[in-house]
């Protein structure tokens, strides 16, 4: 998820990615090879010689802020100690606070009562 976090602020680059996380070259190579074979991000050359590749979000990957934004939410309302990250809107500078919303009734998620379908054919 860090990755993708960073990702999202517009690190691109291996080197990038650790030098902001401080985690060895061999998990983090591990870990965008998964992150990419599960179509989060893709690579793109962005140099010949010596060939370089970067790596970009996908629309999977985009999609996913949402998810991220709130297990942030989360983490702040329930562990909530020490340094933990803020998003904020570029424009107006302001602390992005966010909510899960139905987007069919408009209502928060976990406010009304709900039931589980399952696929015909069990799981």
């Amino acid at each position: 998820m860090l990755i993708l976090r960073d990702a999202f602020t517009g690190l691109t680059r291996f080197d990038q990615f650790r030098k902001s996380l401080g985690i060895a070259p061999t998990i983090l190579t591990k870990r965008l090879a998964t992150l990419t074979e599960e179509g989060l991000l893709e690579k793109r050359l962005y140099s010949e010689r010596p060939p370089r590749e970067e790596y970009l979000l996908t629309a999977a990957g985009r999609d996913f802020l949402p998810v991220l934004f709130m297990f942030g939410e989360w983490g702040r309302q329930h562990r909530g100690g020490g340094k933990l990250t803020r998003f904020l809107d570029a424009e107006t500078g302001v602390e992005i606070k966010p909510v899960a919303v139905d987007e069919v009734t408009g209502a928060k998620i976990g406010t009304r009562p709900i039931r589980m379908v399952e696929p015909k054919g069990g799981k």
